[in-house]
């Protein structure tokens, strides 16, 4: 989370957005996005001429010589604000929305309606300046700042974006472990919160992937997939994975649940927060995911969606609402058999409902599961997240409870889990019990509360204990009045 001086620029320079006329809050970002990514491009290049120069190796960059104005550091150096704004809109800007032209690529698809709105001159000169002066040459800042700019669209309520906060999204990627040979996707993707997670996890645990030229290959063109319904969301999206270092990303604009949706068996990871709210008609849902749970819930046909897209051994590390857990409708018990039975069901995590304030008070899990195809459940992990280092009000400001780095301990040592009693925060639960319990998976169906038992006196001795006290403050106030009257 960014705090304190970086906030405040952050703020500034929304601020700046604000009072020149913009004020929808995904049309700042998009705006603000561009010229990071603007300012991005420029710092890339630069870095690589550097170090083609030291090594003495000859520099094809993407700014071509008869571009070079086109770059931040010179156009921000540029006189006058109307000669910069003229340079940006009529040619950085025509610019970067054709920097994958020849490619059918996610980022022409969705830069090709993208609008340059920034209305004057001065106010592009006052934005221009506040990025100027942000320091974004840490991939950590860079992605704090992005999902600060994120959050102001839910507090802003509009579109009913849903965030899915970045220290679960990092959680949920570090218990999946993703490899450089993996094939990734979020069938509601967002802003690509998750798929930027596992690049950067592939980054620092696997950073050796980019000297293998088959893996770097796969890295950048066919690791990772998205899908969203939403063109602005796509176009962040999209930008979001190349300022991260992801060149081609697979993102489509694409109901995963329509029929349209064709994938079958094609992932390895599936990684999502899917929308919990929201019926569909049963016309425009894929046939194939009615097999398994005949409903409208988006939560649910979701969960058929993972099981049909995923290869077998494939894994799913997926936010459910805790009514998925213990609903008991016939789509509800379905779906939970059919995970259990049929596949691997490997863990419930158990969130507490303030994890997603200030956009909603839901309570939620972590559901793992493994694409088996001819069952395999035995014990599933349960664990009773009490806190994840943020207070569970609508502030969430940081604090020193958090359970994120046990869950990640523990679930990589499951063989410890074994003795845990149902009176601790996590334990297993053997799968005849699940089934016996007609599939629930809510953790208050199987843990235990220790009640310490209080031993009272008895009453008659509590009686005379009254009488004793009373008989003690009569003898004092007896006492008082003797020396009053005295005086």
């Amino acid at each position: 989370m960014i705090t304190g001086e970086l906030k405040n620029k952050v703020d500034k320079i929304w601020e700046t957005f604000w009072t020149g006329g913009i004020t929808n809050p995904l049309t700042v970002i998009e705006q603000f996005t561009y010229l990071l990514f603007i300012k991005g491009l420029d710092e890339t290049e630069t870095t690589k001429e550097k170090e083609a120069e030291v090594l003495g190796i000859p520099f094809e960059g993407i700014f071509p010589e008869d571009k070079q104005h086109l770059r931040w550091h010179r156009f921000k150096q540029l006189g006058s604000p109307e000669e910069m704004y003229r340079v940006v809109s009529d040619e950085v800007f025509p610019f970067i929305k054709s920097l994958h032209g020849k490619e059918d690529s996610a980022y022409s698809k969705y830069m090709s309606d993208a609008m340059f709105l920034i209305p004057t001159a001065n106010m592009l000169a006052k934005i221009v300046d506040g990025i100027d002066n942000l320091p974004l040459k840490d991939r950590d800042v860079q992605g704090d700042l992005y999902e600060y700019l994120l959050s102001k669209i839910a507090t802003a309520g509009t579109n009913g974006q849903f965030r899915t906060p970045r220290h679960i999204i990092k959680m949920m990627v570090e218990l999946m472990k993703p490899t450089p040979e993996d094939i990734i996707i979020d069938p509601a993707m967002g802003s690509a919160g998750f798929l930027v997670a596992a690049s950067e996890y592939l980054r620092k645990h696997h950073n050796d992937l980019f000297l293998v030229q088959g893996l770097k290959e796969h890295f950048h063109n066919k690791m990772f997939y998205g899908n969203d319904m939403d063109r602005t969301m796509l176009r962040i999206g999209a930008m979001n994975m190349m300022l991260h270092g992801v060149d081609n990303p697979n993102i489509d604009y694409r109901d995963s649940l329509s029929e349209i949706n064709k994938d079958k068996e094609k992932y390895t990871i599936v990684l999502a927060n899917p929308p919990f709210k929201g019926s569909l008609d049963y016309d425009a849902v894929s046939n194939d995911l009615l097999k398994i749970a005949k409903t409208k819930k988006t939560e649910l046909l979701f969960l058929s969606l993972f099981i049909r897209i995923l290869k077998p051994g494939g894994r799913a590390a997926v936010i459910v609402p805790d009514g998925v857990l213990f609903g008991s409708s016939n789509a509800h018990k379905q779906i939970r058999k059919e995970i259990i039975d049929n596949h691997k069901l490997e863990a419930i995590i158990s969130m507490p409902s303030g994890v997603f304030k200030p956009y909603a008070g839901v309570s939620t899990a972590v559901m793992i599961f493994t694409k088996t195809g001819a069952g395999g459940t035995d014990n599933v992990w349960f664990y009773d997240m009490k806190a994840d280092g943020f207070s569970l009000d609508d502030k969430r400001t940081p604090i020193e409870d958090n359970d994120i780095p046990d869950i990640i301990a523990r679930f990589n040592n499951l063989e410890a889990e074994k003795e845990r009693k149902r009176t601790e925060q996590s334990f297993f639960v053997p799968v005849e019990e699940l089934q016996e319990n007609d599939y629930d998976l809510s953790i208050n169906k199987y843990k235990e509360i220790e009640y310490e038992e209080v031993e009272y006196e008895e009453p008659l001795n509590l009686i005379r204990k009254i009488r004793d006290y009373e008989k003690a403050i009569i003898e004092g106030l007896n006492n008082l009045e003797e020396l009053l009257n005295g005086k």
